[in-house]
């Protein structure tokens, strides 16, 4: 925390300088009464910043001159291609991925609290030599941890009520989901889920919700049988481990969005505080549904707040000034509470 304003301290790194990521913080950072709650810091181009600014000005956009807020700057190798907007090269990528590292770096020695995260091009990290899954996987490496999750949160305009879904798996073929899902991993997974509940929501008697893997959870084991098999006997077991939460499922995928959807959108108020889906599509297809614009995707089991908007680098419209920040201003937001929770509980 900031010792003179006891504000929390947040970097923010562009994402990749081709996509839409400079013009969403720009936008993002347009709201005033953000730096009267957090000491922010951007870490990208200022070259990029300002004929991102200079851009948006010229069409009639509205946003945060990058003179008010402090940048550190990293320029791509001149050796390599030219960044162009709107194309993103082996330049975009390797420049995207020490946006981050230094984010991270910086935050291990203390100068940061917390990490907002643009949106990367996974494909040009692999083309600049950098072969990760996605940001979430390079955080957890370089933070030294092997427990951390992928949690999507989204704040309802409707009704204010909060929809927060862990994923038990992330980035991987959907042939294999079933055969890398254990009752370790559940385990795993659903600590994460409950500490995060408790430590960074302030929940602690929480209601979370387990999907089925299989249409209708299996069905006796007529449609298959790893709910019978495995996944019912864990849920036994982890609601002796957790007397003071309600655990409910395997909850048929197809019915377990009901509910959320109903408190989203003020129809029903018996949604659960967490939700733990089993794959990717299973949880982030609903999460989208509802909050496309303003989701966020929090990476809990880190010793430091991670937030990135639930969206991706958007080629086909940076520089076109029609990027919505929503998404952007919802993390920053998410960073400030969750950082401010975390040192409350």
């Amino acid at each position: 925390m900031s010792q003179s304003k006891q504000l929390p301290r947040l970097a923010i790194t562009l994402g990749d300088p081709s996509g839409i990521g400079p013009e969403v913080v720009l936008k993002a950072l347009a709201d005033p009464t953000l730096h009267q709650h957090c000491d922010l810091t951007v870490i990208g181009s200022d070259r990029i910043l300002q004929q991102t600014y200079k851009q948006l000005q010229n069409q009639g956009f509205y946003s945060s001159n990058p003179h008010q807020f402090t940048v550190i700057n990293l320029e791509p190798d001149p050796t390599l291609p030219p960044l162009q907007m709107g194309v993103g090269n082996l330049t975009s990528g390797a420049i995207s991925f020490q946006y981050l590292d230094t984010a991270i770096t910086r935050t291990l020695q203390g100068e940061f609290d917390g990490i907002i995260t643009g949106p990367i091009a996974k494909n040009l990290w692999n083309l600049a030599g950098y072969n990760y899954p996605g940001q979430t996987e390079f955080l957890a490496e370089k933070a030294k941890v092997k427990r951390f999750g992928m949690l999507f949160v989204a704040r309802s305009p409707y009704t204010g009520w909060t929809l927060r879904t862990l994923l038990a798996t992330t980035h991987i073929p959907l042939s294999q989901v079933s055969s890398t899902l254990t009752p370790e991993l559940m385990s795993l997974k659903l600590e994460l889920l409950v500490d995060c509940l408790r430590h960074e929501f302030g929940l602690e008697n929480p209601r979370i919700a387990v999907a089925g893997l299989n249409p209708h959870s299996g069905e006796e084991g007529q449609l298959g049988t790893e709910e019978k098999q495995w996944l019912i006997p864990w849920l036994n077991q982890q609601r002796d481990r957790y007397p003071y939460i309600q655990l409910d499922g395997p909850i048929p995928p197809d019915t377990m969005w009901v509910k959320p959807g109903q408190a989203w959108f003020n129809l029903g108020k018996n949604a659960h505080d967490g939700y733990l889906a089993l794959y990717h599509d299973q949880g982030l297809i609903p999460v989208k549904l509802m909050a496309f614009d303003r989701a966020v995707n929090t990476t809990i089991g880190l010793p430091f707040i991670r937030t990135s908007p639930d969206h991706g680098t958007a080629f086909d419209i940076a520089g076109k000034g029609i990027a919505d920040a929503s998404s952007m201003k919802a993390a920053i937001d998410f960073g400030i509470e969750l950082v401010n929770n975390r040192i409350k509980n």
